[in-house]
């Protein structure tokens, strides 16, 4: 998902910091066990035979290695074609092989050929036509998750559509309703237990026409969390050391657009700085409130702004600490807020 204020070398300001240091090559398979998978942590009879040393080697290779380069990069914003006064959309669903950390790829269910997939932004009373086309093996559908719109447009088959069918397209069509601004999202409503942890899903964010009624921030970051077969956790598509830091500068005031598309619930934890959670479900609340540790339940949205007063590279990580770090290091759902002058 990309940061939306300008670019960033991340590994030369990472270097720069301190967190990588000569040994940067290094990768935890470097120093890797027969038997132990980072994404997975370590089998009990794999564990026993780790000692201190070859345990401390690993959890810093995983660190210094971070951010590790991989093929792809989803969540990026979909530009419209127009149509008179329609925004124009095409999702087409695909099979790819998705490399989800250095080296390792899974078969991945995809719109566009990402995980996720491409964010779609639109401003509330905007005219939305997206057309879906399905290159899958089975059938599949496309729920709008947090949209009000008519009900031949919900996406679920048989109660409102048929399925799209393989080779099949289905178009959606409607006016975003005015009030239905904030954080949703899309995924399939297909077999969905399998096809969206698997790929199918993706942002929809609906701007306000007036944007002073929002909360004050200086920049935005989505972040898509994940369960099943994309790497077991993930981040955006991605398990550490492949996920992306969040780079600001001291005194920027960030919002960051939780989205769980996973299973499971994961509490999202930030090290250093509190969070203000200022939405849910696309929903600005009434009293925002302070706090470390933000719980996302499967398909909420949370919406939470950090205040980057405090410089360093600040641990971000699910606190199901099962989902973040084992004995081989940390992975899946990690990542880093740096914050520099």
């Amino acid at each position: 998902m990309s940061m939306v204020d300008g670019k960033v070398n991340r590994r030369r300001m990472l270097g720069s910091m301190g967190l990588l240091g000569a040994g940067a090559a290094v990768t935890a398979a470097t120093v890797s066990l027969p038997g132990l998978e980072r994404e997975a942590g370590a089998a009990p009879a794999a564990l026993q035979e780790l000692t201190n040393d070859e345990m401390d080697a690993l959890h810093e290779a995983g660190v210094k290695a971070f951010p590790a380069a991989t093929a792809g990069k989803g969540g990026q914003p979909l530009e419209p074609q127009m149509d008179g006064d329609t925004k124009v959309f095409v999702l087409t669903c695909q099979v790819v092989q998705w490399e989800y950390m250095p080296g390792k790829t899974v078969e991945a269910w995809t719109y566009n050929g990402a995980v996720p997939g491409p964010e779609i932004r639109v401003t509330e009373g905007d005219k939305v036509r997206i057309i879906v086309k399905n290159d899958l093996p089975f059938s599949t559908s496309v729920h709008w998750h947090g949209l009000i719109l008519p009900n031949a447009m919900d996406g679920v088959p048989y109660i409102t559509q048929p399925p799209i069918k393989p080779g099949e397209s289905f178009i959606y069509e409607w006016q975003v309703r005015e009030g239905n601004t904030g954080s949703h999202m899309y995924h399939s409503h297909h077999n969905s237990a399998e096809q969206t942890p698997k790929g199918l899903l993706g942002p929809f964010i609906v701007e306000p026409k007036d944007k002073t009624k929002l909360p004050a921030y200086d920049l935005e970051y989505t972040m898509i969390l994940n369960d099943g077969p994309i790497g077991g956790y993930s981040i955006n598509g991605k398990g550490f050391p492949a996920t992306e830091p969040i780079v600001v500068k001291k005194g920027q005031k960030l919002l960051v657009r939780y989205m769980n598309e996973g299973l499971m619930i994961h509490p999202m934890h930030l090290h250093g700085m509190p969070q203000q959670v200022v939405a849910r479900d696309g929903f600005l609340l009434p009293s925002p409130y302070m706090a470390d540790t933000i719980e996302v339940d499967p398909g909420q949205r949370t919406d939470v702004i950090i205040d980057c007063t405090e410089l360093g590279v600040w641990a971000y990580h699910c606190h199901v600490l099962s989902h973040a770090e084992g004995p081989t290091g940390m992975f899946g759902m990690v990542t880093a807020l740096i914050v520099q002058e």
